[in-house]
């Protein structure tokens, strides 16, 4: 049976659910990895084997903390619109500074960057772009993106890893960073459609 206005099922429904806050455990865990970034940097610029550990750690600590924030959003239904945006613009801050500060090392050829980091603002731009009909969550493929790059920027840090590991891992991570990029390119226009065929109705 259709719920009318009159019966107030749905209105009750609807009031029943809790707001989620946008301050909650998780968001606050994404800030705090926006935050690391800049420590990070200046870890990895100073000079010593010391501070390039230091580097190590808080970058991994830092990408830890992506995973953290995932599951408290799931497990305690606190997933909001300001997480879904936030998250991946902290991931990219902390992907960018790595990648930029290895490239000013010497460390990272600046093509690698200038197509991981084109990648990576081209699709912040677009979730922006299209804000207004939905928001695109981070799919699968973004996730194993992420972990790829994680993984090919410690192999840079840690001192000692073979050139040909680096190489592979990061060439890997390219690879699936402009794959995936065509992927949110796909979803945003259907998204776009779809949102246009709602309105015409």
């Amino acid at each position: 049976m259709t719920n009318t206005p009159e019966t107030g099922t749905d209105s009750t429904a609807a009031s029943a659910r809790p707001k989620v806050s946008a301050w909650n455990i998780a968001n606050v865990v994404t800030v705090i990895r926006l935050a690391m970034v800049p420590f990070f940097a200046a870890c990895l610029f100073l000079p010593g084997s010391g501070w390039r550990a230091a580097a190590l750690v808080v970058f991994m600590v830092a990408s830890l903390t992506d995973l953290l924030d995932g599951e408290l959003a799931r497990r305690y239904g606190l997933i909001t619109d300001f997480g879904k945006i936030a998250d991946p613009i902290a991931d990219k801050a902390l992907i960018g500074a790595a990648l930029i500060s290895l490239s000013i090392l010497g460390e990272l050829p600046w093509w690698v960057t200038v197509v991981i980091l084109g990648r990576e603002l081209g699709v912040t731009a677009l979730r922006f772009a299209v804000i207004r009909h939905g928001v695109i969550p981070a799919s699968y493929g973004g996730k194993v993106k992420t972990v790829l790059q994680i993984a090919a920027i410690v192999s840079y840090v840690w001192p000692g890893v073979p050139d040909l590991i680096r190489w592979v891992v990061m060439g890997a991570a390219a690879l699936v960073t402009v794959v995936t990029g065509l992927d949110y390119v796909i979803r945003a226009i259907k998204l776009r459609q779809v949102a246009k065929r709602a309105r015409a109705i």
